[in-house]
């Protein structure tokens, strides 16, 4: 049987797997104004269903209370199920296999998909933080959950690619895409995406990790570049989908160099690892929340370890509550109208649009993970909250730069606010578990995520109301019924009040970098939060 560091690469390729097409919400711009057209919505209609998608998110614990009692693979099975019948359903309504739905309808079908990233992202977590130890546990997580970042270009590639002779039916391929292929893939990962018991020793991993970044690199690199307009239209049709095929397959090699190392030392003495693989009762322990900890060895201790409840108290927390708000959930309501604002532009290509959010998203979430790998072997360690900051002011300015009416003003902020809100998204889970502990991560985490659903409807609709307000005024004086507004005003003043939302967020990330400062000082890494009630 092979070693445990086996089984942890094979996990690691396995989840990355999971991840890469979990992102189904994200392509979402890539067919909405189609969607909406055929299904002779409103703007505001179209965007409550971008909310319903985020709305799945409130019912997260469900996937956290089964994972913790039913087998992972079922976990899965659970999850892709449930975006089978939500996409799927809506498929056939779409095709008139079904008598033409409700709006309502659509609706739920779209909360149950969005409830279905998350019982797949669940077991994505449980897979990275148990499988290694605290010194390579963000590290694992943040490599992984930077592949959901790449998942609107893997979606955008296959359909632009495979189906491009069908493009009057994106809405259609899309939602057919969003159904089947999380199955297949969930049902090809599972044996791989599974809990090993694992003792390693100290340093072990460093030249995978490296190897891994290096393939990660290059995969974001590949797909950034493929997004580009004139360098994708190069492009054979099926290039980009063999590329992105061939960089998914590349971590295995870390695997199968790690199998053949210990082929070779076979009949050597003295292993280091242990293994102890998830169907026996030794797994269902670890399923419990003292080994889902997120300590952090030789760097201090959490602030506090405290519960949902006490953490509510916490200005800490509602600091951290409002800069999640007007960063990452900001970010997040911009990816999500992404289609409609190219649309207003008069921008022809919305899929290269959406497949560069994505391209960078997908930086955006590995960032943190590079610079806490490195930061970790020099012994050092930098206060997440001041990344928080720099992060927060550069979105800032990505959103005010979308008050050009230039479409090279267009990518570039799109860039930007893609990996501002990704690197947000990805370095949230490290601060929560050092404000407020790891022993009730996985319910304070669900918590301070929960104002993604409250932040998609808030900003969501803002930006339709006033986008059909300037669509009826420019109606009134064109005599045009059609609701469609183009041009730069259409969301003018949804950037400007975006970007002022943001730069306020900016500032409460700056008085929680001041008060958890000493928290991460060198010198003072137990101080415990005084000032935090």
């Amino acid at each position: 049987m092979p070693s445990s560091i086996v089984f942890q690469w094979l996990s690691l390729v396995g989840i990355i797997w999971l991840q890469s097409i979990n992102g189904t919400n994200f392509n979402f711009p890539s067919y909405s104004s189609q969607l909406k057209q055929q299904l002779s919505m409103s703007q505001l209609q179209l965007n409550n269903l971008a909310f319903a998608s985020d709305a799945g998110k409130l019912f997260a614990c469900f996937s956290g209370l089964a994972a913790n009692y039913l087998p992972l693979w079922l976990v899965l099975m659970i999850g892709s199920s449930l975006g089978l019948v939500g996409y799927g359903v809506q498929y056939l309504f779409i095709t008139n296999q079904f008598q033409s739905p409700s709006y309502w309808v659509i609706f739920s079908l779209t909360v149950l998909a969005g409830n279905s990233i998350c019982w797949i992202n669940t077991v994505c977590y449980m897979v990275a933080i148990t499988n290694f130890t605290s010194s390579n546990r963000q590290v694992a997580v943040g490599i992984s959950t930077s592949y959901q970042g790449l998942s609107a270009k893997v979606y955008t590639n296959i359909v632009g690619s495979i189906f491009t002779k069908h493009s009057s039916k994106t809405a259609e391929i899309f939602l057919l895409l969003n159904s089947v292929l999380p199955l297949g893939v969930c049902v090809l990962a599972s044996p791989l995406a599974r809990v090993v018991k694992v003792v390693e020793e100290q340093g072990k991993l460093e030249v995978g990790f490296i190897v891994i970044f290096v393939i990660t690199i290059a995969t974001g690199v590949f797909a950034a570049v493929t997004s580009v307009g004139s360098i994708s239209r190069m492009l054979s049709p099926l290039s980009g989908v063999i590329g992105i095929l061939v960089f998914l397959l590349l971590p295995l090699v870390v695997a199968v160099v790690e199998k053949v190392k210990e082929s070779v030392k076979e009949g050597k003495e003295g292993r280091v690892y242990h293994i102890t693989v998830d169907e026996n009762k030794d797994v269902e322990r670890m399923r419990g929340e003292n080994e889902m900890k997120l300590e952090r060895e030789g760097d201090g201790e959490a602030m506090e370890e405290i519960g949902a409840r006490e953490m509510l108290k916490r200005i800490n927390f509602w600091l951290y509550f409002g800069v999640y708000l007007f960063g990452a959930t900001l970010g997040l309501a911009f990816l999500n109208n992404l289609g409609q604002i190219a649309e207003s532009r008069g921008s022809s290509s919305v899929s290269s649009l959406v497949s560069l959010s994505s391209s960078f998203g997908f930086f955006g979430r590995l960032m943190p993970s590079i610079l806490d790998h490195l930061l970790s072997r020099k012994k050092c360690m930098k206060s997440k909250a001041g990344w928080m900051v720099g992060l927060m002011g550069a979105l800032c300015g990505g959103f005010f730069l979308l008050l050009s009416p230039s479409d090279v003003s267009l990518c570039v902020s799109t860039a930007i606010i893609a990996i501002c809100t990704g690197a947000i998204t990805s370095i949230s889970v490290s601060i929560t578990s050092e404000l407020f502990g790891a022993n009730n991560f996985s319910i304070n985490h669900n918590i301070l995520v929960a104002n993604i659903p409250f932040g998609s409807f808030l900003f969501g609709y803002m930006a339709a109301f006033l986008y059909h307000k300037q669509a009826a005024a420019a109606a009134a004086a064109a005599a045009d019924a059609t609701g469609k507004c183009i041009g730069v005003e259409c969301y003018k003043t949804t950037f400007m009040i975006w970007g002022f939302l943001c730069s306020f967020g900016t500032l409460l990330a700056l008085i929680l970098f001041a008060r958890t400062r000493s928290f991460y000082s060198p010198t003072n890494s137990h101080i415990p939060p005084h000032s935090s009630t």
